[in-house]
């Protein structure tokens, strides 16, 4: 189990993918996708909003200065803002 932030993260993308992230003022490249899947947003209601909003989770291996971690990263379409959501040490 690892340490659960749910902080915001600018991502830099490559088709749609993440190849980059920035946290607390450290760019991490993306060295290898772990896993992907999407999930619909629970707050989601057909009377409210017409697309489904979906978040897309992507559990990366990544690096910043050497040092390589697993980090998962949350995209919500409805907002278009990525999370870090969660750090495996």
């Amino acid at each position: 189990m690892g340490h659960v932030y749910g902080v915001p993260v600018a991502v830099t993308e490559h088709e749609g993918r993440p190849v980059r992230f920035v946290w607390e003022h450290r760019v991490y490249n993306v060295r290898h996708i772990v896993d992907h899947w999407v999930t619909l947003r629970a707050d989601w209601s057909p009377e409210v909003q017409e697309h489904l909003p979906q978040r897309a989770h992507w559990r990366v291996e990544a690096g910043s200065s050497g040092a390589l971690g697993v980090y998962e990263l949350q995209h919500d379409s409805a907002t278009d803002r990525w999370l870090l959501a969660r750090v495996w040490d």
